[in-house]
């Protein structure tokens, strides 16, 4: 298999790297093509993950590559960021699961499309790359050791108060370019209603009266019904360290 692997990316990756033929959608289309023409029959996920893996063995033969960046991703990272970290905790799954499994790359552009529109694919997924290489996106370990039961996320402008739980949890307000501010709750509803009336952290009550919602975002995390409060700030913590929201770090 690893043979045919390496025939299939050098026939079609157009002179550029493995990276670009994982997130390049029509790449894409090419690599799995030749996969397919040379008798590699695996779904496209099991096939990406496997060039992956030949590359990070050292495997592949070296192939000088033509270098990949965009103008203005600036604009469209922390989205990419954010989708990113947001399927991370709500499906338990990498960088490397989304951009390998079409229908996951699918969900992630969509997502990353709804926070920042108008780039396309490509560009979201380069970000997120360009994001892991930079190392700003280091595991959350805590999140791991202590998963949430459901992960949703909202444009407040269109919130019904009623889509938000009585369950404790985690919550992010954000925009298309930052992270405003982390919260932890033992009911968010009746937390995230407070904020919503007028938020008693003065920074995003600021914020929120001179920019109104129609560039927020909210994030929830809920949490299971025996994760003490302790575990809960601790985790509160660990995103304040991870997403440097604005008006907690001022606060």
């Amino acid at each position: 298999m690893k043979d045919r692997i390496t025939i299939a990316i050098e026939r079609s990756c157009q002179g550029f790297s493995v990276d670009r033929v994982i997130a390049d959608p029509a790449l894409n289309v090419a690599f799995q093509t030749e996969c397919q023409n040379l008798g590699l029959n695996a779904s496209p996920a099991t096939l990406n993950r496997a060039l992956i893996n030949l590359r990070k063995s050292g495997g592949l033969r070296r192939i000088k590559s033509t270098p990949t960046s965009f103008p203005g991703e600036d604009q469209y990272r922390f989205a990419a960021e954010m989708t990113v970290r947001f399927m991370e905790r709500r499906d338990g799954v990498s960088l490397d699961d989304i951009v390998c499994d079409p229908r996951l790359a699918t969900e992630f552009d969509a997502l990353a499309g709804a926070i920042s529109p108008g780039f396309s694919s490509l560009e979201y997924r380069w970000a997120a790359l360009n994001l892991r290489k930079a190392s700003r996106l280091s595991p959350e370990i805590l999140a791991r050791v202590a998963p949430p039961v459901r992960v949703v996320s909202f444009p407040v402008s269109s919130l019904d108060l009623s889509q938000i739980p009585l369950e404790q949890g985690l919550y992010l307000f954000f925009t298309a370019t930052n992270c405003l501010y982390v919260g932890e709750a033992e009911n968010l509803f009746n937390r995230l209603k407070r904020h919503l009336d007028h938020s008693d952290n003065k920074g995003l009550a600021q914020w929120m009266w001179e920019e109104g919602s129609d560039r927020l975002f909210l994030e929830l995390q809920i949490l299971e019904r025996t994760t003490t409060t302790r575990d809960r700030r601790a985790l509160e913590l660990e995103l304040i360290r991870s997403r440097k929201p604005t008006f907690n770090v001022a606060r």
